[in-house]
């Protein structure tokens, strides 16, 4: 499977796949971030996820791939220290806004700097007809979140706190993105590099929130619920982190950025679907221009 992987990168079946991967992470992250969102609060949901895909990958680490080379322990401490300080922002955001105002600003943000992180790491460009399709999928995006906010009744107090926590968690989304695809390409096989960030990720965050935020603990009276939201979660995490770092080792990290970002689309239905948020025509107007701007990049 490593091999044939890696003798993908730099070609267009390789650049095939990771549109794939890009598409199959956006989906896979609108489903993490409702469950997320949903019943229980942000930060216990968050451990129960991190917790299930961090014991989940701990066999396949210490057992099934081969183990990281030196050169990678100081890239996993940096990916765990900023994927903790994104999951704290992210689970604040959630506490005060509501799922369809505070993910598309998250979204609009990290897919930016991560274009823009992209061509400082990496030196990638973007073409003319590219930077189009950016500006058309951020107007989405924007036009999304800014049409959510306009109409929202609820949390109103504590939105100004929501769309700052939502703008600094789309910054540490492009920090982690850039971050993890440099960890990805140093690793001489991919997967060594994927298991051991899970396990390490997921088994050190959520100790964090058990001792940090021990009153929710304490709190909780469905334990088979939460423990059963970790497995899917943590299952829906592989997925969705698992693909689009897989994208940013076979293709350009800025492309499966932008992408990924098409996750708006898919949030919005699952905001409706599950969280009960409505969804009107001028939504459907912005999720088309998401879409759309998401074509003109790939075409481009």
């Amino acid at each position: 499977m490593t091999d044939w992987l890696l003798s993908l990168e730099g070609t267009r079946a390789g650049h095939d796949l990771a549109l794939v991967l890009a598409l199959v992470a956006a989906f896979l992250h609108a489903i993490f971030g409702a469950l997320q969102k949903g019943r229980f609060d942000p930060f216990i949901s968050r451990m129960a996820m991190d917790g299930g895909y961090g014991l989940m990958a701990a066999p396949f680490a210490l057992v099934v791939v081969p183990w990281p080379a030196p050169h990678l322990w100081p890239i996993f401490a940096g990916a765990v220290a900023i994927h903790a300080a994104y999951k704290l922002a992210m689970g604040f955001a959630y506490t005060k806004g509501a799922f369809t105002v505070v993910y598309p600003v998250v979204r609009g943000t990290g897919s930016l700097f991560a274009v823009l992180g992209a061509w400082l790491v990496f030196a990638e460009a973007f073409s003319p007809v590219q930077w189009a399709g950016v500006a058309v999928l951020m107007a989405g995006i924007f036009g999304l979140a800014a049409y959510n906010l306009a109409y929202l009744r609820a949390d109103r107090a504590t939105l100004p706190a929501a769309m700052g926590l939502a703008v600094l968690t789309g910054l540490l989304v492009a920090l982690y993105t850039t971050w993890d695809a440099y960890g990805i390409r140093a690793a001489a096989d991919p997967f060594t590099f994927l298991a051991w960030f899970f396990m390490l990720d997921g088994l050190t965050f959520a100790p964090l929130v058990a001792v940090f935020h021990r009153r929710a603990v304490a709190a909780i009276v469905d334990w088979p619920a939460l423990a059963a939201r970790g497995i899917t979660g943590g299952l829906v995490a592989f997925g969705s982190f698992g693909s689009v770092m897989l994208a940013t080792r076979l293709d350009k990290v800025g492309e499966a950025a932008i992408l990924r970002e098409t996750s708006p689309v898919f949030a919005a239905a699952l905001g409706w679907l599950l969280l009960g948020e409505t969804v009107g025509p001028r939504r459907l107007a912005f999720i088309a221009l998401i879409a759309a701007g998401a074509v003109i990049v790939e075409t481009g």
